[in-house]
């Protein structure tokens, strides 16, 4: 099947015993059985639930793997992913990472004894430097969250297998619409399915595709056993939202095109943030890796201050001043006191992110609307 039929049809079939469409939101917490052990593939509803398993199974369809874990939350997915390595592990990342991962990974790993090296990952030579014979993991963002600096998943997944390395693709801020790393060698792809999967900022949810049965068996077991399970409606939910995922994106991303260019041009914007753009350093990986260029973009201000981007933001009418992004609505946050306040300033600065920095998640409204929203902010 192409993507757009997948995100219909994709690990789907007719519920068994009623013949409906739409799989039923089985708001149970357990499951007869006709003898200990004897049951029909489901005992215990933490364990699994054939809501969450018709999503797991459309999420693997989508990302072309053999299976998919769904969690409570994005960070949830990641928790459990992590809680394979062990005290003395390696792992490489990004240095410009979102800042909820920086948090998991610094205050709550680091301290079990995980080490982390921050890095420009769109450097494969700095990544070749950080590799030690413990890395066990390399965490793996693109584009960037929220500097949209562009990743070559393909040269970093064969540098990892080199060097028997897991890899781990956090994809959210492109969808498996624009961008499917196992395609491309990564071991795994991760979801916050909050954001595009879902797609309309009413569910809070998380996802990890995988072929790499290792991987599997241990995000099944912590399922079972850490129990960061989603329940039944949030899968309804985010289930229902895949059906439009192609035609949501495919609005925004167009509509994004249009926001980056108007921003380029305007005399108060420093420099703007989106691989659709030429100017952009990786443009031209964006173009070979991704099926198109995303809806999320990130902007400075020349007067680089909080102050001023704060007073820009508060005044926006229809882009909405809140965290999160991915939704049919179009969002703007300022990272370094929001998304990145868990990342300590020096940290920030030192990947790029400036104080004036402003993230937008561009929806599907009009977009004349959404320019001239930004006109009557400037």
């Amino acid at each position: 099947m192409k993507f757009n039929t997948k995100t219909i049809h994709a690990g789907q079939k007719p519920e068994e015993t009623s013949g409906a469409v739409m799989p039923p939101i089985f708001q149970t917490s357990t499951y007869a059985q006709k003898a200990p052990n004897d049951h029909k593939g489901y005992d215990y509803a933490r364990v699994g639930n054939p809501t969450r398993t018709a999503l797991e199974k459309m999420i693997a369809g989508l990302e072309g793997a053999d299976e998919a874990a769904c969690f409570s939350s994005g960070v949830a997915a990641m928790d459990a992913l992590m809680k394979m390595l062990r005290p003395g592990d390696h792992v490489i990342t990004t240095n410009d990472l979102y800042g909820g991962s920086y948090r998991l990974f610094t205050k709550v790993f680091e301290p079990y004894g995980i080490d982390f090296t921050f890095v420009d990952m769109t450097d494969i030579d700095r990544v070749k430097s950080a590799i030690t014979d413990k890395t066990k993991l390399m965490w793996i963002e693109t584009p960037t969250n929220p500097l949209l600096r562009v990743v070559d998943i393909k040269a970093l997944s064969n540098l990892a297998k080199e060097n028997n390395i897991l890899t781990v693709v956090d994809n959210t801020f492109a969808s498996p619409y624009l961008q499917r790393p196992l395609e491309l060698g990564a071991d795994a792809a991760l979801h916050s399915a909050t954001k595009y999967l879902a797609g309309h900022s009413d569910v809070i949810h998380g996802a990890v595709a995988s072929s790499n049965k290792e991987i599997m068996e241990n995000l099944r077991f912590q399922t079972k056993t850490s129990g960061a399970v989603p329940g039944p409606m949030d899968c309804y939910l985010t289930l229902r939202g895949i059906k439009t995922l192609s035609v949501r994106v495919q609005r925004s991303v167009e509509n994004a095109k249009q926001i980056a260019e108007y921003l380029e041009s305007h005399a108060e914007v420093g420099s703007v943030n989106y691989p659709g753009l030429k100017s952009h350093p990786q443009h031209e990986l964006a173009s070979k890796q991704m099926d198109d260029f995303g809806a999320m973009l990130s902007f400075t201000l020349k007067d680089d201050s909080i102050e001023a981007a704060v007073n820009f933001m508060s005044n926006t009418k229809i882009f909405t001043l809140a965290e999160s992004l991915g939704g049919v609505e179009s969002l703007i946050s300022h990272p370094a006191s929001m998304t990145h306040g868990s990342i300590p300033k020096d940290v920030r600065e030192k990947a790029g992110l400036q104080d004036s920095l402003i993230r937008i998640s561009v929806g599907i409204e009009d977009e004349e609307d959404l320019i001239a929203d930004l006109d009557q902010a400037f």
